[in-house]
């Protein structure tokens, strides 16, 4: 997998403080996600997670921040109705 995060990461111009670690962090944040709140729920988290990140003025301190957040969220989470998802 980290030859396809390079692959990815040199495709979208894009360099990573730590591979390793935000491969990590991600892959945590979306298996907090899809046993806490729904399975198709996790990759689009992590992309909000990302597009969020992204904006803020040192984004890789603000991924750690954001994805700690949401994992918080997701950990208690209790819809207000079922949808169906």
């Amino acid at each position: 997998m980290s030859e396809w995060i390079d692959a990815v990461c040199a495709e979208l111009d894009l360099e990573l403080a730590d591979p390793q670690a935000s491969t990590t962090l991600v892959l945590d944040l979306t298996a907090d996600v899809a046993h806490g709140v729904a399975r198709p729920a996790a990759p689009v988290t992590a992309f909000l997670v990302g597009l969020a990140a992204g904006r803020a003025d040192d984004p890789d301190a603000a991924t750690a921040a954001l994805a700690q957040r949401v994992r918080e969220l997701a950990s208690s989470w209790k819809p207000s109705e079922p949808d169906g998802d």
